[in-house]
């Protein structure tokens, strides 16, 4: 690939770039993730496309390309749909409800699959918060496939399912901004076929991109605002709730107002891990926003 050229494309700015086809889009996001971009033309591409913004054909080529490279992890075969949940962000402010909506889906029988990555130091990682709760990292995709058919839930980093794509995300801390994989990565599908994919998003004008990419992949999934950047409904106020069905939407919950989480719990791994358990064990009222998108995974999932 003539990597100037393509940087002359789609780097001239906010009016005088051009989206890529969808057949070169492709190829260039698949030799991003192979590491076949030299360093200087990929921080150039990446920044580019962060001003430019993605096409909603780019994307779906970016998508295409993603998951042609994403490892695959057995889902429990006979059940229900294996629910994907991405983890990113962490914890800034409020406690962490993620592994709550996987454990309670976990008890009710929903496989679940926990994926992503952490490199916030402003943030408390995820990923200590769940082992705090024994949910540690697999070792690899059959280790997960085995903790998916014993305990219903399994905990993978973005590594092992897809290396290139990590290695993306991991240019945040020279580059100062996030890139296009960021966004990939919530769409991230080990599983197909047997899978829901729970899409958290930030901001509210990616609710319409994310929508089309879920409908052109005629996905089965769930499409929120989430919480601090992580996959679970605000016990404050409820997020609008979009299902999926094989690409079709259907809003399962409007936006409603939630309530305040009983408790003075933070964000700190011990506290959040604490509340977490008197929720599991009934002493804490699991908010009804958690409880809300708790069913809808069920009815997605075929439970």
């Amino acid at each position: 690939m003539h990597f100037p050229a393509l940087i002359k494309e789609v780097g001239r700015g906010a009016r005088g770039a051009r989206d890529l086809d969808p057949e070169r889009a492709q190829a260039l996001f698949g030799a991003m993730l192979d590491g076949a971009v030299p360093e200087m033309e990929l921080g150039a591409l990446l920044l580019a496309y962060r001003i430019k913004g993605e096409s909603p054909a780019e994307m779906a080529a970016f998508m295409a390309a993603m998951q042609a490279r994403t490892v695959q992890v057995a889902a429990p075969a006979g059940g229900p749909r294996c629910v994907l949940l991405p983890t990113y962000n962490g914890a800034r402010k409020q406690p962490n409800l993620m592994p709550l909506v996987a454990l309670l889906l976990a008890r009710d029988g929903v496989p679940v699959l926990i994926h992503g990555r952490h490199d916030f130091d402003s943030r408390t990682s995820p990923f200590e918060l769940l082992a705090a709760l024994d949910l540690c990292t697999a070792t690899g995709v059959e280790a997960a496939a085995a903790d998916l058919a014993s305990r219903q839930l399994a905990v993978l980093p973005l590594a092992v399912l897809n290396p290139g794509l990590d290695a993306l995300l991991a240019l945040r801390l020279r580059l100062g901004v996030r890139n296009s994989g960021h966004a990939l990565a919530k769409l991230l599908d080990p599983c197909p076929g047997r899978s829901v994919r729970v899409v958290a998003v930030t901001h509210p004008p990616y609710l319409d991109s994310m929508q089309a990419l879920l409908e052109h992949a005629g996905a089965t999934a769930l499409l929120m605002r989430g919480t601090e950047g992580e996959a679970y409904a605000a016990p404050r106020r409820r997020p609008r709730l979009l299902g999926f069905r094989d690409g079709v939407a259907e809003v399962l919950h409007e936006q409603a107002q939630g309530e305040e989480v009983a408790g003075d719990a933070g964000c700190a791994v011990d506290e959040n891990a604490a509340l977490i358990r008197s929720m599991l064990g009934g002493r804490v009222p699991v908010p009804q926003p958690v409880l809300d998108q708790v069913m809808a995974l069920k009815a997605l999932a075929g439970r």
